[in-house]
C-alpha cells in the first residue's frame, strides 16, 4: 500500500499512513527543533465515529489532521510521535487480525497462536515503519473523502478518497471496511488499484511455501516492503 497507515493503514490502517506516503512527492524540508509532542488527547480518539463506513474514514482523518496541524513542529522534531498518534486514533479502527488472516490465506490455519500474533504485530509495524512518518507533512487540503453511497446495512463497504500530490495530480485511495461488533473497521487500502493486502499475500505466498512462515515473519519484522507496494509508491511520485 501511492506518491499506507494518508488511514488506517488501518487502518486508515492504517490507511492514513499509506495515503500520506502516497502524497509525499519529495522529502520534507528540515524543521527547527521543538519539544516532543505529548501524543493525542483522549478526546481526539473519542471523536472518531465508527457507526458508519463514511463517518469512520472522515472523522478518523479529521482527528488525525487536526492534531498534526496543531503540533506539526513537534512531530517534525520527533517523527516517532506520529506512531503514537496512529496507535491512539487509528489502531482501534483497523482490523489487524482480519487483514493478517487474508494476507496469510491458507497458511493462517496451519499457523500456531504465537506465529499468528507475531505476524499480526509485524504486519501493523510494517505499515507504520514504511508510511507513518509521511504523515508529518500531510495537510487536510490534500485529502478529499467522497460520500459513502453504498448499502448502509451491508457487511462490507468501500469508501473512496482522493489524495492530491504536490504536482496537482490526483491519486485514488479507497478504503475497504467491514462491520464488526465494535463498529466499522478498515482492513485494506487500495491505491491506484493496488491492494496492500493482496500485494503482501502475493509477495509472501511462495516464500511461505518454500521457506516457512517464520521466515516471512522475520522479513516483516525487519521492515521489508513488498515489491508491488514499492512500485505503486514510486509510480505515483511527481
Amino acid at each position: 500500500m501511492r506518491q499506507l497507515m494518508l488511514v488506517m493503514t488501518i487502518g486508515l490502517s492504517l490507511g492514513l499512513p499509506l495515503a500520506g506516503a502516497a502524497a509525499a512527492a519529495s522529502p520534507p524540508a528540515a524543521a527547527p527543533a521543538a519539544p516532543a509532542a505529548s501524543g493525542a488527547a483522549p478526546d481526539l480518539a473519542a471523536s472518531v465515529d465508527a457507526s458508519g463506513p463514511g463517518q469512520l474514514v472522515q472523522t478518523a482523518a479529521s482527528a488525525m489532521l487536526k492534531d498534526l496541524d496543531a503540533h506539526r513542529s513537534d512531530y517534525h522534531a520527533n517523527p516517532g510521535k506520529v506512531h503514537e498518534l496512529v496507535d491512539q486514533v487509528l489502531l482501534p479502527h483497523f482490523d489487524t487480525e482480519y487483514s493478517a488472516r487474508l494476507v496469510l490465506g491458507k497458511h493462517w490455519t496451519t499457523a500456531n497462536d504465537t506465529q499468528r500474533q507475531r505476524f499480526i504485530k509485524a504486519f501493523y509495524k510494517s505499515l507504520l515503519n514504511n508510511y507513518g512518518d509521511a504523515l508529518v507533512d500531510f495537510t487536510a487540503d490534500r485529502l478529499k473523502v467522497f460520500p459513502y453511497t453504498g448499502d448502509a446495512n451491508a457487511p462490507f463497504a468501500t469508501v473512496r478518497t482522493q489524495v492530491r500530490k504536490s504536482d496537482g495530480s490526483q491519486v485514488a485511495v479507497n478504503y475497504s471496511l467491514r462491520r464488526t461488533d465494535q463498529g466499522w473497521k478498515a482492513w485494506d487500502v487500495v491505491i491506484e488499484g493496488i491492494s496492500y493486502v493482496k500485494s503482501f499475500r502475493d509477495d509472501f505466498s511462495s516464500e511461505i511455501d518454500q521457506k516457512g512462515l517464520d521466515e516471512v515473519i522475520a522479513r516483516l519484522e525487519a521492515g521489508d516492503t513488498p515489491g508491488a507496494i514499492k512500485g505503486a509508491a514510486a509510480g505515483t511520485k511527481g
